[in-house]
């Protein structure tokens, strides 16, 4: 389990610095097409476009992230109020049925890149299956994280240490 650990806490690693690249190039193509529109009175208009595709790229990816580290939108009155024993199964249950999500998603998400790969974007000229890519990107990290969650919750290991970037 820990080596599986160490892998996805690389993964993360990665997709959060991947995400954080991306959020530093949206900032600049936004502030180029506010310097477009009120200084040069000539819009660019592909910024619109690429910053939809970026964030779609930023926050499907990260959301997974959310799954493994627990930080993600979670209901858990109902499960505190269970008896301790009870808890553990629904937390079982509960990540079992997010890892599913994840695959269905991934699944679905694979047809429309297929269907929409022939259809280009006018503005930016890439394909549009780009705009589902991190759905299927997205849904396989979450299938994968919500697997160890599964794993971690069944064997009563502990939860892995929050994914934290420092550039040393």
């Amino acid at each position: 389990m820990n080596a599986v650990s160490r892998l996805f806490d690389l993964l993360c690693r990665i997709v959060i610095v991947v995400a954080g690249a991306a959020l530093i190039f949206l900032v600049a193509i936004t502030g180029w097409m506010v310097f477009g529109r009120y200084v040069l009175n000539d819009t660019p208009t592909w910024v619109e476009r690429a910053a939809v595709l970026i964030v779609l790229a930023i926050s499907l990816p990260v959301a997974a992230v959310g799954v493994r580290e627990r930080f993600h939108l979670s209901v858990v009155g109902f499960r505190e109020a269970l008896p301790r024993r009870v808890q553990r199964w629904v937390m079982v249950g509960c990540d079992a049925a997010v890892g599913l999500f994840g695959i269905a998603m991934a699944y679905y998400s694979q047809e429309l890149v297929e269907t929409a790969w022939a259809i280009r974007i006018p503005l930016i000229g890439v394909s549009q299956a780009w705009t589902y890519m991190p759905l299927i990107i997205g849904g396989i990290l979450i299938a994968l994280f919500a697997a160890e969650q599964v794993l971690r919750d069944i064997t009563g290991a502990n939860q892995p240490e929050a994914t934290i970037v420092t550039l040393e």
